[in-house]
Parts: C-alpha cells; sequence; structure tokens
C-alpha cells in the first residue's frame, strides 16, 4: 500500500494515510484526542507527540523518527521561547512519511485517562517492618575507648532488644555528625524483615523523630497506582495513578515481550520507562502528602509477572514460552537505590512473590486481600486485565491459573474503544423494543437522555467507549436481541431500525452518529467473545480441578474489575453463575495488598507460606481448554447454564442445539427467567 500505517498509543487507534499528512491531523481523523489551542498553528505547544523507534512485531510496523518530516519552524521557534522536551514534536507540524508509532504523552493531555485506583480505606492492623527506635547514647569517654556507634548499638540493643545489626554502609560517615548535632538523642530506623532475615540499622536522625513512611505501588500492565502511608499510624497521606508508559511498546504482555526480543536494547527501555513513571508519581504523592521522598523508608511493589521482571531489570524473553520459567519466583528484598528509586539511601523495597509463570506478584497481592485460603466458601477470584489472573479455592484447598484475554476489554482492539477518560461512554442501556441506546459518559453527570446532557457534551465530548461500556453494549445488544448467542449481528433488523447498519458482508449497530460516529462491528463483537472465552475458559479449568460445578462467591478485580455491573458480567458470560448479590468488584486487591505487606511484616510471611500452597494450572497445557473455549464463545455460554441469572434478568430464548444439550425445552430460560432488571 502506497499510504503509511500509524499507531497511536495508548489508545491503540490506528489508520492509514497519505505521506504529507499532519500527525495532527491523522490522530483527528481517528478520534484520537490531541490538545490543539491555536488550531495548528505551532504557538500553543499542548499538541506535543513523541515518536517510538523500534520494530513493533505485532502491529507490523517499523517505527522511526526518520519516518516523520524533520523540524520545521514553527517547531524551532516554539523550542526557543517554551519547552519542548528531548524527543518531542509538534504533531500539526510533523508530518508522516513512513509507518510509526506515535506516543501522546500523558503529561500533555489535560483529559488524559482516569486511573481510578485509589486506597480503599482498609484498617490495617500495624506491624511494619521499620522500626524507630529513639534511644540516648552514652557520651565518648577518653577511658571507655568505643567508637561512637558502638555505643550507639548498645544502647539500640539495651532498650529495643535488636542485637547484631548490619549497618547501612553510608551511615559510617554520618553518624558521629547525627550523635553530636542530637546531642547523644538519636532515632535509629530499624528494618526487620520477615522472621530469619537480616536486621539492619538503615536511617539515624538527631533528636526524637516520630514519624516515617512508605509506598505500596501496584505495577499494571495498563496503570500504574501508588500509596504513600505512614509507617507509625497506618494511615494514607495520598494516593496517585498514571497510565504505564509501556503501552507504547505493546498494549498486551506478549507484545511487549515480542518487543524486547526484536529490539537490542527493549528491555532496558521499557525498564527506564517503568521507573521514571514511578519516580514521577512518587513526586506526586509526596507533594500531596507534604513530605519529603527522604523520608520514604520502605516500598512494597507488586505486578503481573512480566511487569516485575521489567521493573527489576530482569529480561522477560523466558515468560514468552513453554515453560514460562520465572528468573525469580520468591520474595525479592533489595535496597530502593539498586532499581534506580531514590529514596531514603537506606530504603528497602519488598517485592511480593509470584504465583507461576503468567500469575504474578500482584495475583499473590490479591489473594492477600481478600483470602480465598481463609474461607470455608469456594471463592472465585478474578483480576480482568489484559491478562486475566484467576485464584479459585478455599482453606482446604487453592489453585490458579492465568488466561490471555488481549487488551480487548480495555478498549485497545475496538474500533470505538478508548481508555477510561473523559469523553467515554461507560454505562450504556438499549431499549429492547426501539433498539434505541442511552449511555452515561466519564465526565458528564446526566445520561444521554436526560436535560443538560447535551450542553455538557459540547464541552466534554463523546469520543469512544472505555472497557466497562464494551461488556454492557455486548450484553445489551445480545439482551435485546441484536446479537445471537453465537454472537452474530441479526441484519434482519435492518428493516427495524436504522441502528443495524450494513457493513459489507456483516452488519454493525450505530451506537452514536456524528462526529466521531461510533459503530459496534461484528469485529467488535468477535473481539470480545475471544477475550471472554479465554477467561471462562480458565476458570472452568479451575473449577474441574476442584471438581465443584459452581462457585460460592466471586470477585472481580483491578481497575477494569472494579467498575464491571456483575450483572453485565454474567450475561456476557465472562464468569460462571453465581448469586448476583454474591458478585462483587472488590477494587484494586492488589494495591490494598501491597498496603497490607507494607504496613505488617506478617502479612509477607503469610502470603509467602501461601503461594507455596497454591497449585498452578497452565491452561496452554490442558486438553479441555479448547472444548471450554469453544462452549464459552456462546453468550452466556454453548453449555452451562445460567438459572440464578435467569432469576433476575430475562435472557433471550435459547437456541435448539443448546437447549436440547442441557436438556431444557427451548423457551423455558424466558419462562423461569424473572423480571428484566433494566438498571
Amino acid at each position: 500500500m502506497s499510504d503509511h500505517l500509524v499507531l497511536f498509543m495508548p489508545s491503540g487507534k490506528r489508520g492509514r494515510f497519505a505521506a504529507e499528512t499532519p500527525v495532527l491531523e491523522a490522530a483527528r481523523q481517528l478520534g484520537v484526542h490531541v490538545e490543539s489551542v491555536c488550531g495548528g498553528r505551532g504557538i500553543c505547544g499542548r499538541c506535543q507527540i513523541e515518536v517510538q523507534d523500534g520494530v513493533f512485531a505485532k502491529h507490523g510496523i517499523t517505527s522511526s523518527n526518520d519516518h516523520v518530516s524533520p523540524f520545521g519552524g514553527n517547531e524551532v521557534r516554539y523550542a526557543e521561547k517554551r519547552d519542548l522536551k528531548a524527543g518531542r514534536r509538534l504533531s500539526c507540524s510533523a508530518r508522516i512519511r513512513g509507518d510509526l508509532v506515535v506516543d501522546i504523552p500523558q503529561d500533555a493531555v489535560v483529559n488524559a485517562q482516569v486511573v481510578r485506583k485509589d486506597s480503599d480505606g482498609r484498617l490495617i492492623e500495624r506491624n511494619p517492618a521499620i522500626h524507630m527506635c529513639y534511644v540516648e547514647v552514652e557520651a565518648p569517654d577518653m577511658h571507655k575507648p568505643l567508637g561512637d556507634l558502638d555505643r550507639l548499638l548498645m544502647a539500640v540493643e539495651a532498650d529495643w532488644g535488636f542485637k547484631n545489626l548490619t549497618i547501612d554502609a553510608y551511615l559510617f560517615g554520618q553518624v558521629q555528625q547525627v550523635l553530636r548535632k542530637g546531642g547523644w538523642k538519636v532515632t535509629a530506623a530499624i528494618h526487620e524483615p520477615v522472621d530469619g532475615g537480616p536486621v539492619s540499622l538503615v536511617a539515624l536522625y538527631p533528636g526524637l523523630k516520630n514519624e516515617a513512611y512508605g509506598i505500596a505501588c501496584d505495577i499494571g500492565s495498563t496503570t500504574i497506582a501508588m500509596h504513600l502511608s505512614s509507617l507509625l499510624s497506618g494511615r494514607t497521606l495520598a494516593s496517585s495513578g498514571a497510565s504505564n508508559p509501556q503501552i507504547r511498546f505493546g498494549e498486551d504482555l506478549m507484545s511487549r515481550v515480542s518487543y524486547v526480543m526484536m529490539n537490542p536494547d527493549g528491555r532496558e527501555g521499557m525498564t527506564r520507562a517503568v521507573r521514571e513513571a514511578l519516580n514521577g508519581l512518587i513526586d506526586k504523592v509526596c507533594e500531596q502528602g507534604e513530605i519529603d521522598r527522604a523520608d520514604i523508608l520502605d516500598a512494597v511493589f507488586v505486578g503481573n509477572p512480566i511487569m516485575h521482571h521489567l521493573f527489576l531489570g530482569i529480561d522477560p524473553t523466558e515468560l514468552g514460552g513453554a515453560p514460562f520459567a520465572l528468573a525469580v519466583s520468591g520474595a525479592v528484598n533489595v535496597r530502593s537505590a539498586e532499581i534506580g528509586l531514590p529514596l531514603n539511601p537506606g530504603a528497602r523495597v519488598y517485592m511480593l512473590p509470584c504465583i507461576a509463570g503468567h500469575v504474578g506478584a500482584d495475583a499473590a497481592a490479591a489473594t492477600l486481600t481478600e483470602g480465598p485460603h481463609r474461607q470455608d466458601e469456594m471463592m472465585l477470584l478474578v483480576d480482568v486485565g489484559t491478562n486475566a489472573e484467576i485464584v479459585l479455592g478455599n482453606a482446604t484447598r487453592t489453585v490458579a491459573a492465568s488466561s490471555p484475554t488481549g487488551p480487548a476489554f480495555e478498549g485497545a482492539e475496538i474500533s470505538c474503544g478508548q481508555r477510561a477518560a473523559p469523553g467515554a461512554i461507560e454505562r450504556i442501556r438499549i431499549d429492547p423494543v426501539t433498539l434505541e441506546p442511552r449511555y452515561r459518559v466519564i465526565g458528564i453527570e446526566p445520561w444521554s437522555d436526560e436535560e443538560g446532557f447535551e450542553k455538557a457534551a459540547k464541552k466534554v465530548g463523546v469520543t469512544g467507549v472505555c472497557g466497562s461500556g464494551i461488556i454492557e453494549i455486548i450484553a445489551e445488544m445480545y439482551l435485546a436481541g441484536i446479537i445471537t448467542e453465537d454472537g452474530v449481528i441479526d441484519g434482519g433488523l435492518a428493516a427495524r431500525s436504522p441502528r443495524i447498519v450494513e457493513s459489507g458482508r456483516t452488519f454493525s449497530y450505530l451506537l452514536k452518529d456524528g462526529e466521531p460516529r461510533l459503530m459496534v462491528t461484528q469485529n467488535d463483537v468477535r473481539a470480545i467473545q475471544l477475550a471472554k472465552a479465554a477467561l471462562y475458559a480458565g476458570i472452568k479449568l479451575l473449577m474441574d480441578k476442584q471438581g465443584i460445578s459452581s462457585v460460592d462467591r466471586i470477585g472481580l478485580a483491578g481497575a477494569f474489575g472494579s467498575f464491571i455491573d456483575p450483572k453485565y458480567a454474567l450475561v456476557l458470560g465472562l464468569v460462571p453463575d453465581c448469586d448476583l448479590e454474591k458478585v462483587k468488584a472488590v477494587g484494586n486487591a492488589a494495591g490494598t495488598g501491597a498496603r497490607m505487606a507494607l504496613l505488617n511484616r506478617g502479612h509477607r510471611r503469610e502470603i509467602e507460606t501461601t503461594v507455596t500452597r497454591i497449585e498452578k494450572i497452565e491452561t496452554a497445557l490442558e486438553s479441555k481448554f479448547q472444548e471450554h473455549f469453544v462452549n464459552a464463545m456462546a453468550l452466556p455460554n454453548k453449555v452451562d447454564a445460567f438459572p440464578r441469572l435467569a432469576q433476575v434478568v430475562t435472557l433471550p430464548e435459547r437456541s435448539m442445539d443448546t437447549a436440547a444439550a442441557d436438556g431444557v425445552e427451548p423457551g423455558a430460560a424466558r419462562r423461569r427467567g424473572g423480571r428484566r432488571n433494566r438498571g
């Protein structure tokens, strides 16, 4: 093709454009929001972009700065008068001359993705790894030739019982100055890890220091959430989140592994990107909490195995294929400075253990939070993301697996999909008679059919559909009869409603006309079917291992899981049938688990022990995965009935083949269903 392929990140939207098309114009045609207050005259500088260099195998793109026009006069003048960071271009001036991967920097976006990962405020019993120990040290005496540090250690042992302390080397040159500044009265910060680890003197302060801080962070493949907490009171002082900048290297985890394999400096680039983002978040929470980052003495991080490895600077290539070997699976204890996080010179970093090759420290943290291993009920815990992590069990037995759902749930492979940002549709209802939709948009309080919506929409815009909205629209289309249980958009409805639009050999559903025009295509429905079938098949394998046909309780974790309406998760067949009252969004359970490990080292001991007892199931090696996957392509499922869901939602009649397979008379599902809950 003569036109050039351009991919915009983090939205994942792409298209082909003629040579010399301004990058800003390409973004506008694709509905990618790029700020441009000055109308593309190169004055405001809001339209900044970053062109990525490298081979992006998944997308079939080799991107290079040579594939855009050289710096133009507007950019030169702007760079002279304002701040144009290295590597940045003005998209109104840069013109397309080859295939490109274009990153929209989050600091340049006014209505950036909404990262909704605040602390859940859970009260956590405090037993941190950092102890602040105030001591009064005997002054030097010519008749007692002990060094100042030795007398300090004696005082700490006498008053606090800590023996044989190891000393961080940087303190050797500071101890005398601190002791004299405090008049021989000082506060020693002692790091005591899980039982059996070395106890260390990590910081020393003159006088009484009655506060210390720690950070807990969940490094998600899409978003990063960080919490700043007082180690003494347990109070959360500040929370902040950001998009994971690694998205520009690939939306899903395997794309990032491929990028490492295809680019010699790929691992270093992704490690650098995530550490820079983390340092930026540390600055934010410190500013919000009004503290100095040198007062942070402890940090806990969680993430899926690939995020875990890239954060630690480990090549994740081995996780790209069987046997999916982790470089390190146990808990990690390092100094923060060793991994590029300058906090207090003695600050420690603890990373929770991984459960298996694709079930990481984030799943371990979520398990710690929700505690299926502490319950009598059979609990299913699902972190719905680009790689779904699944834990199923109770106090008797717990099993875990992962399923490659891909980025469809987060909008990356959906024609009208986008991240959760102002302007994104997040809630949808479709009238089953008229097939007319009404929806709610992030940043706009009224629904689309309510007074005040149009006025607000002119300011915010309606730009796409985010993850929770995608789940709801597919489920609503099914409930309204627009798509069959096999996921086919019924073209016969075109005579009944202009919302059903012919698209070549298939049909689409027109959600919103105008600019931009938002359609749900047959390919969009298939992408969601494939993603949800992979997740459900993984869950069914774990149920097979447990020898059960139903679960007692379901927890939907993660930023995406937290905003899924449980009813629509069941209608779609994302999870197995369950009492709707026992299907709950459990928030950022991974982030909460990180906070638990930060504030109570006993929880570190608990999860390290629990992980060794969890049985890991590798879905790729299970013969029944394909069978479960095929059955799960149907809505909600080809063979599994959903009687508890049918009590609260009127499900469409099942096909003759499906009903016969269940031994159910056709139409029985509708008759036994209760009144449809429109929400």
